[in-house]
């Protein structure tokens, strides 16, 4: 009996150690880098509108730098021009629901980067004051599927271990982005035409974002979800997940990981299938969740600091900075303050999930 007991201690040593060996093949941070960050470059481009939009618009009213003759905008049109991504975003938003389980992650991201490029360029050289907002209403657009598909992605493909850290720099991205926005805008506003360079910025980050979303490969959840709903065999599927998951966590990854992902995926799959419904959200953790989450839009909004950040160089100005370059330079300083707390709402959040 005390040989089999030892025995039966040395092979719970061995699962304990083999499972310890499996945890240290399971991620590595620097094949986790370029996964996070080329969806989390939709979020800087987020923010990059934010805080561009900021200093724009002040160059664009301007008679002296907007190098135009219809700088004389109504409060409607000045409306406009702030809000006219948040249009678009909500439209895209719309698309993306309908549209993303088909296109894959991936793609998503990648006509969300087009989006971009094309509204960004379309600010940048639009001769009127509809062209102008046109270019408003497609950089949203981007914003719109960006913000959908960027988080789907980086949870989808990245290990389990770090996904709320990875999720959580992402929103982080946003207020980066954000403060750029706020330091270009800034350095344009005395320049004539500033407003153009500033909304042109946006152009080669979303290049950058296409051409990195179009390198890497398709989520692997994504691949099997296909497969779940019909488009194509599971055995294909499989194999084209697995080697998704290689790629993802970077050469030398143990193949125990590869089949175990594999098989976690495939259950979580089987288990949405079977047995999700729409009341879930209202129940348990999920209804916790969802109340967190209301709260903090809500709040938000009656705060109004969304429209404090779109309006802040106008707000500064009003308020006794009347050079144009000093209203941006206290933006910029805004900024710096909103990437200094970021961290902050990320820790209470945490702490009332759990």
């Amino acid at each position: 009996m005390a040989v089999n007991g030892d025995d039966a201690y040395v092979q719970l040593i061995d699962q304990q150690e083999s499972q310890e060996k499996l945890r240290s093949h399971t991620y590595r941070w620097s094949a986790a880098i370029l996964p996070f960050l080329f969806p989390a470059i939709g979020g800087f481009l987020y923010g990059y509108d934010i805080g561009a939009t900021s200093g724009a618009s002040l160059s664009l009213e301007s008679s002296s730098t907007s190098g135009t003759d219809w700088y004389n905008l109504s409060s409607v049109q000045t409306g406009l021009v702030e809000s006219g991504s948040l249009y678009g975003a909500l439209i895209g938003s719309i698309l993306a629901f309908t549209v993303a389980d088909y296109l894959g992650r991936r793609r998503e991201l990648v006509v969300a980067a087009s989006f971009y490029f094309l509204g960004a360029l379309i600010q940048a050289v639009a001769p009127i004051f509809g062209v102008l907002v046109l270019g408003r209403l497609v950089y949203g657009l981007g914003i719109g599927m960006a913000m959908h598909g960027a988080p789907m992605y980086i949870a989808e493909t990245c290990p389990g271990e770090i996904r709320g850290t990875l999720i959580s720099m992402k929103e982080a991205f946003i207020v980066l982005g954000m403060l750029l926005g706020y330091l270009v805008g800034y350095l344009a506003v005395d320049t004539v035409g500033g407003w153009r360079i500033v909304y042109s910025v946006a152009g080669p980050i979303a290049l950058i974002m296409a051409a990195g979303m179009w390198w890497l490969p398709s989520s692997p959840r994504w691949l099997l979800l296909c497969a779940c709903k019909g488009r194509g065999t599971m055995d294909l599927a499989e194999e084209r997940a697995a080697a998704a998951i290689r790629r993802l966590r970077g050469t030398g990854v143990h193949e125990q990981v590869v089949s175990h992902q594999l098989q976690e995926t495939r259950q979580s799959l089987e288990q949405v299938q079977n047995e999700a419904s729409f009341s879930e959200i209202f129940e348990g953790g999920s209804l916790k969740a969802l109340v967190i989450g209301c709260g903090l839009v809500l709040f938000q909004q009656i705060t109004g600091q969304p429209s404090v950040l779109y309006y802040a160089a106008a707000i500064f100005q009003s308020a006794g900075f009347a050079a144009a370059s000093d209203a941006t330079r206290a933006s910029v300083l805004l900024g710096f303050v909103k990437v200094g707390l970021i961290y902050y709402p990320f820790s209470v959040m945490h702490c009332l999930v759990e």
